[in-house]
């Protein structure tokens, strides 16, 4: 994100773009799924190839940017219908400070980006064996 420029979203309507440069910005769907040593996040970002994606965590803030370049040069192409909007992919999250912040890592396949968010050891449940005397 360019500083200065601000991206309102409109929770839960997906399909709504914004405007904020020259092209769209969209929510990808996200699935945050709770596992004993970490979250998961799935996010669908359509068109976009791994080098196009920027992921930032600070201060238990997630931010997720995927760009994703159009398919076709619109002033070469003749659309008959056209309804797959292209533009970048933008989320973000307040995940909280308990992240494993130099374990996080991330994947891209067939359109979802699959990010691993491993627990800080701190957080994570610990088994406590009880001694008898």
């Amino acid at each position: 994100m360019n500083k200065g420029q601000s991206i309102t979203k409109a929770e839960g309507d997906v399909s709504r773009a914004e405007q904020t440069r020259d092209r769209q910005v969209y929510s990808p769907h996200v699935d945050i799924i709770e596992q004993e040593d970490g979250l998961l996040l799935l996010a669908d970002m359509p068109g976009v190839s791994a080098r196009d994606i920027d992921i930032q965590y600070e201060d238990g803030q997630l931010t997720i940017l995927g760009k994703a370049e159009p398919r076709q040069d619109d002033s070469k192409t003749s659309y008959l219908l056209r309804e797959y909007g292209v533009g970048d992919f933008y989320r973000s999250f307040r995940l909280g400070d308990g992240i494993d912040v130099d374990s996080i890592r991330a994947e891209l396949k067939d359109g979802v980006m699959t990010l691993h968010l491993p627990k800080a050891d701190a957080l994570k449940p610990r088994k406590i064996t009880v001694q008898s005397k």
